[in-house]
């Protein structure tokens, strides 16, 4: 199960950068201490995914902590690439598997 979500990361990972929305530069302190759902407020969504979902996740694998049991990034992610032009439709299958995987965990 941890080893499908590592992968589906890496997947995630690689989907933002071929898609060129894998920043060089991580954004400000500030802008990472949002409370906002997703650091609306202060981040893009591809942002967030990079500098808050990855990393934390990657963690908590990394450390063996207990993921997450509920997890619904597609939806958000479908509204914000709504009328962008990009061709997303690899990173929502990665988001759909990550959703899966981490909600499904929990009721295993």
């Amino acid at each position: 199960m941890r080893t499908d979500i590592a992968e589906v990361l890496i997947d995630i990972e690689a989907q933002l950068r071929q898609l060129g929305l894998w920043d060089k530069i991580p954004p400000s302190t500030e802008a990472l201490a949002s409370t906002e759902p997703f650091c609306v407020d202060t981040l893009t969504l591809p942002q967030w995914l990079q500098f808050v979902f990855l990393p934390t996740l990657y963690q908590m694998l990394e450390a063996e902590q207990p993921l997450p049991e509920r997890c619904a990034i597609t939806p958000m992610a479908e509204e914000y690439f709504r009328h962008t032009g990009h061709g997303v439709e690899g990173l929502l299958e990665a988001l759909t598997r990550v959703d899966n995987l981490l909600t499904s965990d929990g009721e295993g």
